[in-house]
């Protein structure tokens, strides 16, 4: 029975198309696993004391592993790996290299942790300042518990590199998905046994699950890594100094999140469940349209720019960004009508009561003002990594993240001073009557700097790319926004007259009402871009036509894009 796992495990993917639908999948069913995993914690523990200081455990392991697990990334390591594989025509150099990477990385985070670990005490004061003493106890031990979950995730990401290189694509797949099943795990089993802490467990669990899955594949093939202490230091300085832009990029954006956490811990308990769930159900769409499409478009952009053929490398960045506006405006336009009953649907059961959805529901439709934005940016950056420009991403994050924590905290000042600012907020999003209503400014801000950062990165990308050529995406816009308007406002009117039809008391009527009036919108805007012929609505309909996918190479999306 084992062996039978094992081998189903170390199944090759020769196939492009059969990989890439694989992967695909995969990333999917690890976005629904995600929201299972939230609908779950919002059922068994619910928006309130006890989460928060689950979700705030979670900020210092995170920066933690974004400021030294990526710097081992998979776009980084593959092309070192490829390199001596291909001047020493076997695996001996490359096992080598791996050897280095391993050592370091075990080093430097054994080291990192436990320097963390015996810090935390004086580091939780800044990560959730508004803590009773009780919830700070708690945050210290779940933190120093939560260390080991970058560990695991890291190791994983390094052989994520060997699975793909020997087209192990299905462990590969698995691994997140193995994650979420571990965090699921904890959250019905051990959370009732063990309070919050078994939560912490249930990460654990399954930042274990997340590496021995690729780790028994990795081992079976002669491939698993070794500690050695004759470490090549001049091979790992090439390594951080091409890595080091984007894992600073990323901290960044991980900082401003963090700060982000710490203000919401200062605010009305629930406060940092109410903006995580949101932040990660407006996650879903940026994660399947912005960052499918940015990974999708990044071979032909190196290929393109390495071959100084700027007309084609243009053109790339013109078709992946049709497509994210395409797709993201109606997206944009269902989530505000919708919002409600999306995230009753989703997490609006157990313990998350009415005001809790409400409230989580006018966050993410602040949120995901930024969704097309969002999805540019990603698509923008991997066009400056194409042309190796790292400097230039840096910076715009930078700027853009200090603009999040700034607006943070003006908008908190803002809403506590001007009664009248926030209640025609509320007003607007329809939580005139729910308490701790001052939190949607961290999402404001989030959506406004997501925003700012596009604004500044796109002024830089024209300057440097587009001289003497246009992207041509205004006729996009224009389509696309008549065929989001037209949906939106279609789902409106079918929500009210539903509202007759079916019992909203439920979960079952609250999910029909939001089906079919978000079926009925959907058809209405396909018929809109119908009729106005969108290029981007029949380039489409053509690809689900052909029966045969055009062959190109397949570029996984790292461990962390996956879950």
């Amino acid at each position: 029975m084992v062996n039978r796992i094992i081998k189903f495990l170390n199944k090759e993917f020769k196939g492009v198309n059969e990989a890439a639908l694989l992967l695909g999948g995969f990333t999917l069913l690890s976005q629904v696993l995600g929201l299972l995993r939230d609908r779950s914690l919002a059922h068994f523990v619910g928006a309130g004391p006890v989460l928060d200081v689950y979700y705030a455990a979670f900020r210092i392991p995170d920066f933690l592993y974004i400021s030294i697990a990526s710097l081992a990334s998979i776009t980084v390591l593959m092309p070192f790996l490829m390199d001596r594989i291909n001047k020493d025509g076997s695996m001996q150099k490359a096992k080598e290299f791996l050897n280095n990477i391993f050592s370091t990385y075990a080093i430097f985070m054994a080291l990192a942790s436990l320097i963390i670990a015996i810090l935390m005490p004086k580091i939780v004061g800044y990560i959730a300042p508004g803590f009773n003493h009780e919830q700070t106890v708690s945050l210290v031990m779940m933190s120093r518990i939560m260390l080991l979950s970058p560990i695991f995730i890291g190791l994983s990401n390094l052989l994520g590199t060997v699975t793909q290189l020997l087209k192990k694509f299905l462990v590969f797949s698995l691994s997140p998905v193995f994650y979420n099943v571990g965090i699921i795990f904890g959250i019905i089993f051990l959370f009732p046994q063990f309070g919050v802490y078994g939560l912490g467990f249930g990460v654990i669990i399954g930042a274990i699950l997340h590496f021995l899955i690729q780790a028994i594949v990795v081992y079976k093939n002669g491939f698993f890594p070794r500690f050695i202490f004759n470490i090549d230091w001049r091979e790992i300085g090439r390594v951080v100094k091409l890595s080091a832009p984007r894992t600073l990029t990323l901290s960044c954006n991980s900082l401003a999140f963090l700060v982000l956490i710490s203000i919401a811990s200062t605010l009305k308990s629930g406060s940092i469940s109410l903006f995580t769930f949101a932040y990660n159900l407006q996650s879903v769409p940026v994660g399947i349209i912005g960052t499918s499409y940015s990974v999708a478009a990044f071979p032909m952009l190196v290929k393109s720019f390495s071959q100084k053929n700027m007309k084609e490398f243009i053109g790339q960045i013109s078709i992946a960004a049709r497509q994210i506006i395409f797709w993201s405006l109606p997206i944009i336009s269902l989530l505000v009508v919708l919002r409600a009953q999306i995230v009753r649907v989703i997490l609006g059961t157990g313990q998350f009561s009415w005001q809790d959805t409400r409230l989580t529901a006018a966050s993410v439709a602040l949120f995901v003002i930024s969704l097309v934005t969002q999805g540019l940016v990603l698509l923008l950056v991997r066009g400056y990594y194409a042309a190796g420009n790292t400097k230039k991403p840096f910076l715009t994050n930078v700027s853009s993240s200090i603009l999040v924590i700034v607006l943070a905290k003006l908008f908190i000042y803002i809403f506590n001073h001007n009664p009248e600012i926030i209640s025609q907020l509320e007003t607007l999003l329809r939580v005139k009557d729910v308490p701790g209503t001052v939190m949607l400014a961290l999402p404001l801000a989030y959506a406004i700097g997501s925003i700012v950062n596009f604004i500044f990165i796109w002024i830089l990308f024209k300057r440097d790319f587009l001289k003497d050529q246009k992207i041509g995406i205004a006729r996009t816009v224009k389509d696309s926004l008549l065929g989001a308007l037209t949906m939106g406002s279609i789902s409106y009117i079918f929500l009210n007259i539903l509202d007759n039809i079916f019992d909203l008391t439920t979960g079952w009527g609250i999910f029909m009402q939001g089906f079919f009036a978000g079926i009925i919108g959907i058809a209405s805007g396909f018929l809109v871009l119908y009729l106005i012929k969108n290029r981007e609505f029949f380039s489409v309909l053509r690809a689900l036509k052909n029966k045969f996918w055009r062959k190109k190479d397949v570029l996984a999306p790292e461990q962390e894009d996956l879950q």
